[in-house]
């Protein structure tokens, strides 16, 4: 696969050798993403004796691809579509799992009245028709009377029509609908049973294999990186604005205080922030394969993730 040509450019733009090791994001640098930058900023990768940047995504970035290709050597992701990629023989593991409870929620008006999944009706959603998230509400939910178009990533129709609902994440875009006039009330998919670990630092087999002691440096200075951005984010979030000034500083503000909230559980306060467990996984994946996402026995999701480099 040729490295795309925006990659190329971001690579040059930002002066990186492929002396640097590179963490490829999912999406524009925000909150989601932030642990990562407060372990940049305060030295936590360099200190391990790694050189780590930072590459910027976006719509339909390619970077479980771009790590399994060696382009890069980590990238961040969500774990079902880490299973998906693997399903479709793309080796890519998961080693750190800083949010735990998926920030993907279904956005309503507060005056619609609904207050939980099971009473969407009658209204327009926008949603990603192929995304598995959707695919799993479709069967899971009635949802008389809603009329589906695809989502188009601001919330501008949300503010003007109070029949519309849309898929959101919890720790942007209700705040963004909220400065604009609206009234959102965030519906959280993750209750009706679907929760896939978010933002998931990835890693190639081969890099696995060949460069474990790498892995270790980086999914430890990350995770360190995470436990000082729930307790202290004001540098990672100046370090975000520095190279994503579409995002403002209080939706960052809002995005640190619901993901107090998210990346912490029972899981982690018994076994450390970013932890993993195979039944989260197996759970997953028996999901993926019930909707038809992934066929059944194609893959073994006891390889596609790993906790081997978080400390015990």
């Amino acid at each position: 696969m040729r490295i795309p040509s925006l990659v190329l450019a971001v690579l040059a733009a930002a002066g990186i050798s492929r002396a640097a090791t590179t963490i490829a994001l999912n999406w524009f640098p925000e909150a989601e993403h932030a642990g990562f930058f407060a372990a940049q900023a305060a030295n936590l990768y360099a200190d391990a004796g790694v050189e780590v940047k930072l590459l910027p995504g976006g719509p339909g970035a390619p970077v479980l691809q771009q790590v399994a290709t060696g382009r890069v050597d980590f990238g961040v992701s969500n774990a079902d579509e880490v299973l998906i990629a693997r399903s479709q023989g793309v080796p890519v593991v998961a080693v750190l799992a800083p949010i735990q409870t998926s920030p993907r929620v279904i956005m309503v008006h507060q005056g619609s009245g609904i207050r939980k999944l099971s009473d969407l009706r009658n209204l327009t959603l926008a949603i990603e028709p192929q995304a598995p998230f959707a695919n799993f509400l479709k069967r899971k939910l009635p949802l008389e009377g809603v009329r589906f178009v695809p989502y188009g990533g601001s919330v501008a129709p949300f503010v003007a029509d109070s029949t519309f609902a849309q898929q959101a994440y919890g720790i942007s875009e209700p705040f963004v609908a909220q400065q604009k006039g609206a009234k959102p009330v965030n519906l959280l998919v993750s209750d009706l049973g679907y929760n896939p670990y978010t933002s998931v630092l990835v890693v190639s087999e081969k890099t696995l294999k060949e460069r474990p002691d790498l892995v270790k440096k980086v999914v430890r200075a990350s995770q360190q990186g995470w436990g000082r951005y729930l307790q202290h984010p004001e540098a990672a979030n100046a370090a975000i604005r520095a190279v994503n000034s579409q995002v403002d500083l209080p939706v960052l503000q809002f995005g640190h205080q619901e993901l107090l909230k998210l990346c912490r559980n029972a899981d982690t306060d018994s076994l450390g922030l970013g932890i993993m467990t195979a039944a989260r996984w197996d759970d997953l994946a028996a999901q993926l394969v019930e909707m038809g996402v992934i066929p059944k026995g194609k893959v073994d999701p006891s390889k596609a993730w790993s906790r081997a480099f978080l400390p015990r």
